[in-house]
């Protein structure tokens, strides 16, 4: 097998890669994909009979490129000009949802946003009745304050 593998080494460079592009869907911050890019090129330069020590280097090499010259166009183009992405529960401030069990005047109560379900207090301590849509003004740890929304 160890003979199969090093007779076809390309097989090794498209596995690292396959596997490399697996672990990207786990993060979501276009690192890892740049080097699963640099095992692609890998996979040419073994094709083509090069050493595996420029193999090596043909994946350094893509790698970092990918790293200075494609990934942070591609950050821009799908974030933005955000200087700081909220993700996580910090990304549920300003969102709207609906009270699903009636938050008691200073006590908890549900709300969900999004399909999930938050414990949440009312900002100003009074009574929020269930059915009622409101707005996330801040959050400590998971749970949420939350204020109702005032149609003007």
């Amino acid at each position: 097998m160890l003979e199969y593998f090093t007779t076809n080494i390309w097989l090794l460079w498209l596995i690292a890669s396959l596997v490399l592009m697996s672990l990207e869907l786990t993060s979501g911050d276009f690192y890892i994909i740049c080097f699963a890019f640099g095992a692609l090129a890998s996979i040419i330069a073994a094709l083509i009979g090069l050493p595996f020590w420029v193999q090596v280097l043909v994946w350094v090499c893509a790698s970092l490129l990918c790293l200075f010259f494609v990934r942070p166009p591609l950050v821009k183009h799908l974030h933005g000009n955000m200087k700081e992405r909220k993700s996580n529960a910090d990304a549920l401030i300003g969102k709207h949802g609906k009270v699903t069990e009636t938050i008691p005047a200073n006590g908890h109560g549900y709300v969900k946003i999004d399909g999930d379900e938050w414990r949440s207090v009312s900002a100003d301590g009074q009574e929020i009745p269930a059915g009622t849509t409101v707005q996330v003004v801040s959050r400590d740890s998971i749970i949420l304050t939350v204020d109702v929304i005032h149609n003007a």
